[in-house]
């Protein structure tokens, strides 16, 4: 029986890539992914057989990554960030379930949990996700804009933390403004916000604004990551910190 590990691999930099997803990679005979990904993983997959497709080649992958282990091989389908969130995991367990497979049966299927954006950029920032927050992507490629709008109202209404994925591309440039405004209707102008581009890879960057102030930042685009603050959101000396309320009943002073 075959096997295929859908490996979430992290920002990119090997110190964000979990043992567990380096092991799987090591011990895969074929590795599948964006060519982008097998780029950043080029120094770990000397010597194994490689394919790699273009961005909106998803399907392709799946079904080359199915069949390359029901064909007996050991196989990692790789994503960055983790799999399971805007990653290839949900794709390739649709395709198998519509074929009728179910857990046990050949290939043997097993997830590898990484690094996703949302976290990788808090870290840089300081600690912004310390409490409630919501992941929306601004792409409506599968997702119609319209459904969008309604989870970007409801997480300003519900005063989460905002984390913003795929803010801007070369064709949609006009969403992440709409979002900004639908958000002022319940939030602060000057709310903080952080924007970081390509976290833990080269070219690596990090800008602090506000709400109001979001929109034409040079560094937007697909490789950004947009945090929105809350109502208790704040960056002081560098850090972005949403407090989760200690300070309201504990003493945190240092003495």
């Amino acid at each position: 029986m075959g096997k295929l590990h859908i490996v979430g691999f992290g920002p990119g930099d090997l110190k964000n890539m979990t043992f567990w997803a380096k092991d799987a990679i090591d011990k895969s005979d074929v590795i599948i992914g964006y060519e982008t990904y097998i780029e950043l993983l080029a120094p770990y997959i000397q010597g194994k057989e490689v394919y790699e497709t273009g961005m909106t080649e998803e399907i392709d992958r799946a079904i080359f990554a199915i069949k390359k282990a029901k064909d007996g091989k050991v196989v990692s389908l790789v994503s960055s960030g983790d799999a399971g969130i805007y990653g290839m995991a949900a794709l390739v367990f649709e395709v198998l379930l519509e074929s009728g497979w179910k857990v046990g049966d050949d290939p043997e299927v097993e997830v590898i949990p990484g690094v996703t954006a949302a976290n990788a950029c808090a870290a840089l920032v300081g600690s912004p996700l310390s409490l409630d927050f919501a992941v929306i992507s601004m792409s409506d490629l599968l997702v119609p804009w319209e459904i969008i709008e309604k989870r970007i109202r409801t997480a300003a209404m519900g005063d989460f933390v905002i984390v913003i994925y795929n803010p801007k591309s070369k064709k949609r440039n006009w969403q992440l403004t709409r979002a900004r405004d639908i958000i002022m209707e319940f939030r602060d102008p000057l709310t903080p916000v952080a924007i970081v581009k390509s976290a833990f890879r080269e070219g690596q960057s990090v800008k602090f604004t506000t709400l109001k102030d979001l929109g034409d930042d040079s560094i937007l685009g697909m490789l950004a990551t947009v945090i929105i603050g809350n109502s208790t959101t704040f960056i002081k000396n560098g850090i972005m910190l949403t407090p989760r309320g200690y300070s309201t009943k504990y003493e945190v002073k240092l003495k």
